[in-house]
């Protein structure tokens, strides 16, 4: 088969083509993944060092938080040594690393925040059955699922990406290897494969959003029966799982449904979800959680205690 590409490397735009703003923003950016690397550390060592392991939604958080700093570390420290960077490049084979190692990511990350949904959806809505419904089996299950769901929605996205032919220009306007900015540079009509990464990431993205909007929906309906006392902490938990839901999705819904040619911002856009989100997951599981913030304490307590 001929073989189209002779792009060996692509040069990232970037978010800004502004000097000073650049070098602002490597400051703010290194601080924001400091704090991911930090917050989802502490989250967890708190949850494999006590009993709330044991718990399927702190079990799911922990991979959760797993996926966070997987996810940021495939594309923030590169995004910070551009914003200093004099030339931003990026080999091809670099490049698509990048673009299947972030798709990966993302869809195992989006697949436990349905595995999250569903076990709080058990724990309100079939109370007596929970731990049956909810064993660790069950939770693996989810958890190899998501892993190949992930799996597959990226590797469809590279192969396909890889049977592109990219013959110049090489500038991305963005800071990521992504479907979309890759998809302005190939050098045939690519009016089908825009449809195929709209079916692919934007309706897929839509629909997993409406289930777990409908599901808090459900879940929020079932609480009328509950105490006031059980229905205010099922909400705390609730409230915590759609903050991070709306943060991560909406961002995302916006960039991969609109078409390739569209006018829009997505690498503006794409900074929520790939730096913002995973910085304030954290916060929002923390703050707002007294199981967590009480295990975090006595693990702490245990650590300096063995380190006297």
């Amino acid at each position: 088969m001929e073989n189209h590409k002779n792009v060996t490397e692509f040069v990232f735009v970037g978010l800004w083509e502004n000097r000073r703003i650049e070098l602002l923003f490597f400051l703010l950016f290194l601080l924001c993944y400091l704090a991911v690397l930090v917050g989802n550390a502490i989250i967890l060592i708190t949850i494999t060092c006590s009993h709330l392991m044991e718990q399927p939604m702190y079990y799911f958080l922990c991979h959760l938080s797993l996926m966070d700093l997987c996810y940021t570390s495939t594309v923030v420290p590169r995004l910070i040594r551009d914003l200093v960077a004099v030339r931003k490049n990026i080999s091809y084979n670099q490049c698509m690393t990048q673009l299947f190692t972030a798709h990966l990511l993302s869809g195992v990350e989006i697949f436990i925040l349905v595995s999250m949904a569903l076990d709080r959806y058990i724990a309100i809505v079939k109370p007596l059955h929970y731990m049956v419904i909810m064993s660790r089996k069950r939770c693996d299950m989810l958890i190899a699922t998501a892993w190949g769901v992930g799996f597959w929605h990226s590797i469809a996205l590279l192969l396909m990406v890889l049977s592109l032919p990219f013959c110049g220009p090489n500038r991305v306007d963005h800071y990521l290897c992504d479907v979309k900015p890759l998809l302005k540079l190939v050098c045939k009509d690519i009016r089908v494969v825009s449809i195929l990464v709209i079916a692919n990431s934007g309706m897929v993205v839509v629909a997993i959003f409406l289930v777990l909007v409908v599901s808090y929906i459900l879940i929020l309906y079932n609480l009328r029966s509950r105490s006031s006392a059980g229905r205010r902490k099922a909400l705390s938990t609730c409230s915590s799982h759609i903050m991070v839901v709306v943060s991560f999705f909406v961002p995302c819904i916006y960039t991969y449904v609109l078409p390739v040619g569209s006018d829009n911002n997505d690498k503006e856009i794409s900074v929520l979800y790939t730096v913002i989100a995973p910085m304030l997951n954290p916060l929002i599981y923390t703050l707002r959680n007294a199981e967590m913030k009480s295990a975090m304490q006595k693990v702490w307590s245990r650590m300096t205690q063995s380190e006297l």
